[in-house]
């Protein structure tokens, strides 16, 4: 593991006994000299891709062209046979303004619990237009994403913005971090688009023991994937969390530049 300390940062950890999160300040390592042992290990993982979109800030090209080459990526990183994208999040300070949940998240969490798979087979099994336009666009139906075998959440981050910004995103090596460290929470109404889900935040008792990543000065050809749930491991022991976090980057001024990303999510079935 590389010692390459990036900056000291602050990010928000929870407290069961307050209910609430507090600032622990922890040391943010240089992800791009660390010796990546792969997502399935560690559960995030730099990649080099290139992508045909012209317009980040056009949500039908996204649609349009992204989705696509996200589903082939997480069916050639995954091996699964299908690779569901149903939506994505921009977070810029414009998107900030429609909803606060559109900002860069700034408390460590994991994106899902083990309900999550439960609630993605209902989703898919139910007569939404966007379940509909997501299955036909893999070709799957939703009797198979039903009886999948195995289930798997991969998630990408990209900067489509400067290359140093007021709010990166780190990743913490899933490894360091316990099962008892867990704790779900509800989230209801996200983003107000009427989406109930559990999420995991991450107790702070043991934040001294947590290795944690940033890639500095990402590029467009560039994007992390991490792993948010697999149904092989939950209940498992193993890690199918990976706890991240958006952090002040203590170089850069408030909005100086502010944080533009993107953000998909690729729901990866395997066939039973």
């Amino acid at each position: 593991m590389s010692m390459e300390i990036m900056c000291r940062a602050s990010f928000n950890y929870m407290v069961p006994a307050l209910g609430d999160t507090r600032p622990v300040d922890v040391d943010v390592l240089n992800g791009r000299s660390f010796d990546n042992p792969g997502w399935e290990t560690c559960g995030f993982e730099l990649k080099k891709h290139v992508s045909r979109v012209i317009d980040w800030a056009d949500d039908e090209e996204i649609q349009r062209v992204h989705y696509g080459e996200i589903s082939d990526l997480a069916r050639a990183l995954t091996g699964s046979d299908y690779a569901l994208v149903r939506s994505h999040i921009l977070r810029n300070p414009q998107q900030a303004r429609v909803h606060d949940d559109l900002a860069p998240i700034r408390f460590v969490h994991s994106d899902f619990a083990p309900s999550y798979g439960a609630l993605m087979r209902e989703f898919y099994a139910g007569d939404s237009e966007e379940a509909r336009e997501s299955l036909a666009m893999e070709g799957v139906t939703a009797t198979e994403v039903a009886n999948a075998r195995r289930m798997v959440i991969l998630q990408f981050w990209r900067n489509v913005g400067p290359s140093k910004m007021d709010l990166p995103i780190a990743f913490c090596d899933a490894r360091t971090v316990g099962e008892k460290e867990l704790l779900a929470m509800p989230v209801e109404n996200y983003a107000g688009g009427g989406f109930n889900f559990e999420t995991l935040a991450i107790e702070a008792s043991g934040a001294s023991l947590h290795a944690w990543y940033c890639f500095p000065e990402m590029e467009i050809d560039e994007i992390v994937a991490f792993r948010t749930y697999d149904s092989d491991l939950v209940g498992s022991g193993k890690p199918f969390w990976t706890p991240h976090s958006a952090f002040r980057d203590p170089d850069v001024a408030e909005g100086k530049p502010s944080r533009y990303s993107i953000e998909l999510r690729a729901t990866c079935v395997f066939k039973a």
